[in-house]
């Protein structure tokens, strides 16, 4: 079986994508915001916690409606979104609705019959593990859950969204689902977004397969042999308890050209930050990084078993990719970032201050997410709530530089990896490196063409030809959200390796708030930001609303693999659980964090 799935993909190289970009000008790309990871009804959890909105709703939240949340209350957001796409799980897709349809055969099911009695949050956690069974690939696809006509009709209805809702120049949507794997809740779940209307006719899922070695060969299928373009986002690779960034395939062997570039080919970027938990790095990976510990989900998902933080984490990830490149000549984890929420009720909660969490009724309540006490301690004397849902977040969004709101233009900017994730405000982030800019690159009211013309943007390679030595210079541009807090600093992470091929990794503060200058440590001097945790009232004169700099390396050294990518912090401010405590006038729950820093992650660019 698996010589099978090595047939026709010995090609080292990226194939040409028929995706074709505007003919604009790249000093004209405009920032779009969207969400690329959210579940409706058609989602065999999202049904079972309470969500009854349709992907129509899904939408249309996006486009600036106002829909329910299955506890009751409204949601909206504070400015619509640019693009979106609905990911529902490929298996099981559409089946929990026709469980609880009297009309379907499956309704008659002994765990339909189950799962309808379901009502309490604690009802419908333990119907939701009644399913884990019917999760596993199938030896012989015999499932008598399964229903391939209930499947394709949803798959149907969410093609048909897509298409409906699709709004060029104002609104785009794309086509898409979440293969989901992960074998003892060892998170190895993918978004397959499909580059336009021309799609498979029914997803790929883990009940035909838990290998994503096995998604890609579909993939490069649909490509090479059907004229269908997609590409994978891995997500929450932080609970994936270190098989997402494996050193290893999938079965144990050892990762070879054909695997890097395979992967590479159909997973140009990963989702760093999402309602789960930040995949950016840990405290035992990177432990002289002072904002290492932020949004730690230290199970894998949907577990209580601790997830291994060595092969979980996104800068780590970057490091080994370098190191096999250097062996093999090829890089299986040279993606881009991007950010989404996982949202299962149709809706992302984007805001600390206006957080509902994930999983609809399960945790549509403080005490429900064991941010507030209890009515009475538990049996144990606990005065919070049992589960993991305090370990989540607020977070996050998916940005883009793109030539204009289209299929075509997004898609080729995912593509080229012109992407980045931020943990919820809409921070805008530009990042350039050259060998050369002008010296008053940063007064130019021409800046940002100089820079495409003199050098390449987030995503890109920085080529030595031509190169006679010292420092790339690398120009980053940051603007506050106006709906969020201000800016405290811009930082640069370097990760490379040495002669002897050992890895490295550094933090450098390049830009200070209020024009301050970082430190020989380079470290920004303390910006005095406070917040007020009785009414979550913060320091707002302390930050600023917009930072650019010019800034050079200064550990540099000729010939070193090296990757280098933006971290952009806002001022501190309250996190949701602070929120909720403020709002229920209890103090914040002492063992979680009560303010967050929020961020965005630019994608890195690589010298080799």
């Amino acid at each position: 079986m698996r010589k099978l799935l090595l047939i026709a993909f010995a090609a080292l190289v990226l194939p040409t994508f028929a995706t074709i970009e505007s003919q604009a000008e790249p000093q004209n790309r405009q920032l779009l915001f969207g969400e690329t990871h959210v579940h409706t009804l058609l989602s065999f959890d999202s049904y079972i916690f309470g969500n009854r909105n349709t992907p129509d709703d899904a939408y249309r939240y996006a486009k600036g409606e106002v829909i329910n949340h299955p506890a009751g209350f409204e949601m909206a957001l504070k400015t619509p979104l640019d693009f979106q796409v609905v990911t529902d799980h490929g298996m099981y897709l559409g089946m929990l609705p026709a469980m609880h349809d009297p009309r379907q055969a499956v309704s008659k099911h002994p765990i339909s019959l189950e799962m309808r009695k379901a009502k309490s949050p604690q009802d419908r956690l333990l119907a939701f593990q009644k399913m884990f069974p019917y999760l596993q690939p199938q030896n012989k696809g015999i499932d008598d859950l399964f229903d391939e006509n209930v499947v394709r009709s949803a798959w149907q209805e969410i093609i048909r969204a897509a298409e409906d809702h699709n709004d060029p120049h104002t609104f785009t949507t794309f086509i898409g689902y979440e293969y989901t794997s992960g074998l003892e809740n060892r998170n190895l779940h993918r978004n397959v977004i499909f580059s336009g209307s021309k799609v498979p006719s029914v997803p790929f899922n883990r009940i035909m397969s838990s290998n994503p070695e096995d998604l890609w060969v579909w993939m490069d299928d649909l490509r090479d042999n059907h004229g269908i373009e997609s590409l994978a986002i891995p997500h929450n690779s932080n609970g994936s308890d270190g098989r997402m960034f494996q050193t290893t395939t999938y079965n144990g062997a050892p990762i070879d050209r054909i695997y890097a570039a395979t992967r590479m080919r159909n997973e140009p970027l990963v989702e760093i930050t999402q309602v789960k938990g930040d995949s950016e790095t840990h405290p035992l990976l990177s432990p002289s990084d002072e904002w290492a510990d932020f949004e730690i989900m230290p199970f894998r998902v949907g577990d209580w078993i601790p997830s291994q933080a060595s092969g979980s984490y996104v800068r780590e990830a970057y490091l080994h990719g370098m190191q096999m490149a250097r062996v093999m000549g090829s890089n299986p984890y040279k993606f881009g970032l991007i950010g989404a929420t996982d949202s299962h009720v149709g809706a992302g909660a984007f805001d600390e201050d206006n957080y509902w969490s994930k999983v609809g009724v399960v945790d549509a309540s403080p005490r429900l997410r064991g941010s507030v006490p209890l009515k009475k301690p538990r049996a144990d004397g606990g005065l919070y709530n049992t589960n993991n849902f305090q370990t989540w977040g607020a977070s996050g969004i998916a940005a883009v530089w793109a030539e204009e709101n289209t299929r075509d233009s997004i898609y080729a900017a995912m593509r080229r990896k012109e992407t980045y994730a931020t943990t919820g405000p809409r921070i805008a982030v530009r990042f350039f490196a050259s060998r050369k800019f002008a010296d008053n690159v940063l007064s130019r009211p021409d800046m940002v063409a100089h820079a495409y013309e003199k050098g390449v943007s987030m995503g890109s390679d920085l080529l030595p030809i031509g190169f006679v030595g010292g420092s790339p210079e690398f120009l980053v541009w940051a603007m506050r959200d106006a709906n969020s807090h201000p800016l405290q600093r811009i930082q640069i992470i370097k990760g490379w390796l040495d002669r002897l091929g050992a890895t490295h990794e550094r933090v450098y503060d390049v830009a200070c708030a209020g024009g301050r200058v970082p430190d020989a440590a380079h470290r920004c001097p303390d910006n005095n930001a406070q917040v007020d945790l009785g009414n979550c009232d913060t320091s707002a004169d302390t930050g600023d609303k917009e930072m650019k700099v010019v800034w050079q390396d200064p550990d540099y050294k000729d010939g070193q693999s090296t990757f280098y990518y933006v971290r952009v912090l806002e001022n501190p401010s309250c996190r949701w659980s602070t929120w909720d405590a403020v709002r229920n006038d209890v103090a914040p729950r002492p063992d979680i964090a009560a303010t967050v820093q929020e961020r965005a992650y630019s994608s890195p660019i690589w010298l080799n």
